[in-house]
């Protein structure tokens, strides 16, 4: 019985299928973080830059509507 649960304890430990999965929510966890991180350091900025580009477009737009 004990040489069971030793063998049992063995294979639980090497088994590494839950490391994989731990190791890409990682990833995407730091992903986020650095994402997270430029939008509040530049939001302001892209908001201002989308801003300046929509209005650059609104005539060429306006222009194929009418």
């Amino acid at each position: 019985m004990l040489k069971l649960i030793a063998k049992a304890q063995a294979q639980f430990i090497k088994n590494e299928e839950g490391a994989t999965a731990i190791e890409y929510g990682l990833i995407a966890a730091g992903i986020s973080v650095a994402i997270a991180a430029v939008v509040f350091t530049f939001g302001e900025q892209l908001v201002a830059m989308f801003g300046s580009l929509g209005e650059s477009l609104a005539p060429a737009a306006d222009a194929d509507a009418g």
